[in-house]
């Protein structure tokens, strides 16, 4: 279970890219671009690290509002394909918004997350805000907040906890007994919130 390097600056500008150019042909019906042509078109190739399977979300943001964040905790897929699948399920599957418009593609910014593995701690003491995603498991309630949640938020380690468990669909304080907890961390970046 070993931490994946940062990615480069050139991975992170593809994958940008790639979840733009994801992003711009949905909503004018055409199919997801295919990574490997993708990046051979942008003249590079597909580094090891973009091949390598990890949790990865991406964020939409409208004018600095959230409009849709979805993705894995552990990865399953290519780097890659996760940022292309994540980003059509933000922007159309996310339960929270209506399907993503044409019409709202002016001032829309697109932010990934790129995880490290899962790793399970003995208690909540263990969790370090606001390096550390968190997932809550009590009985068979399930919750997770990504690193940046707790300080875009002005959370504590406590209220971080708290709000976990609300979001589990438990009471704020059942964090305090009987929960389990893994952490992560996530490698974070996005376009230019003046893009648009």
């Amino acid at each position: 279970m070993n931490t994946p390097a940062p990615l480069t600056a050139q991975e992170r500008s593809l994958l940008l890219r790639l979840a733009r150019a994801t992003l711009n042909g949905a909503v004018a019906g055409e199919p997801p671009p295919r990574p490997r042509a993708f990046a051979e078109a942008a003249g590079t190739a597909l580094s090891p690290p973009l091949l390598e399977q990890r949790g990865a979300f991406v964020t939409l943001q409208r004018h600095g509002h959230l409009r849709g964040c979805i993705g894995d905790i552990v990865g399953t897929a290519p780097l890659c394909d996760a940022v292309i699948a994540n980003t059509l399920a933000a922007a159309f599957r996310d339960p929270r918004f209506l399907p993503l418009t044409a019409d709202e593609l002016p001032g829309l910014t697109l932010e990934i997350s790129a995880l490290t593995p899962l790793r399970p701690i003995a208690d909540w003491s263990g969790i370090e805000v606001p390096r550390h995603g968190v997932v809550l498991t009590h009985g068979h309630a399930r919750a997770v907040f990504l690193p940046q949640v707790a300080a875009e938020q002005g959370w504590d380690r406590e209220t971080l906890l708290g709000q976990l468990s609300l979001k589990a669909g438990l009471e704020s304080g059942a964090w305090r007994r009987g929960a389990r907890f893994h952490i992560f961390e996530a490698e974070v970046f996005g376009e230019d919130p003046s893009r648009g």
